[in-house]
């Protein structure tokens, strides 16, 4: 195995992990456990095909199981783990932190179509393979995460069409 192949994916993997997380520590540990995996599971990966979609893949499974193992949303957080712009109702707290908590609003289906696709340049074809649905299924996903984010960057709390109902 060369490490500088992973090396030079490792940015684009820290902005991809950032974005699903919106946690910078998460998304570190999130890297570090793609990574780790990638090396562990080096001999899975085909010379001459796409590495970074491989990686991405990795990461993206990963990060599905933990998704998966998190515990319910009705669980309690102690106030101590709340962030101070959550406790924050009426301020604005910027563009950045708005588009951040939107994203994270979004379905995680739709938010990884999305950010492979806008952050990453992922062809759909490349964001099909990486998440392993079919190319029409990335582009129905991606059409409903840019619309729902439209309605939630002006401030819309529920989708502005009746009948409209979201799909996954």
């Amino acid at each position: 195995m060369d490490a500088r192949l992973l090396v030079e994916h490792i940015p684009s993997l820290r902005r991809y992990a950032r974005a699903l997380t919106g946690n910078a520590w998460a998304a570190d540990d999130l890297v570090q456990d793609t990574l780790e995996r990638a090396c562990g599971k080096w001999r899975l990966w085909v010379v001459g095909t796409d590495l970074r979609a491989w990686l991405f893949t990795v990461m993206h499974n990963l990060f599905a199981s933990q998704v998966r193992r998190r515990p319910p949303p009705h669980a309690v957080v102690p106030l101590d783990d709340v962030a101070p712009e959550q406790l924050q109702g009426g301020t604005d707290p910027g563009l950045g932190l708005d588009l951040q908590r939107c994203l994270m609003q979004l379905p995680e289906e739709q938010r990884a179509v999305l950010l492979l696709v806008t952050l990453e340049d992922l062809s759909y074809a490349e964001v099909a393979k990486v998440l392993g649905i079919p190319v029409g299924t990335v582009m129905s996903r991606l059409s409903r995460a840019r619309l729902r984010l439209q309605e939630l960057m002006d401030g819309a709390a529920a989708p502005s069409r009746p009948g409209l109902r979201r799909l996954k």
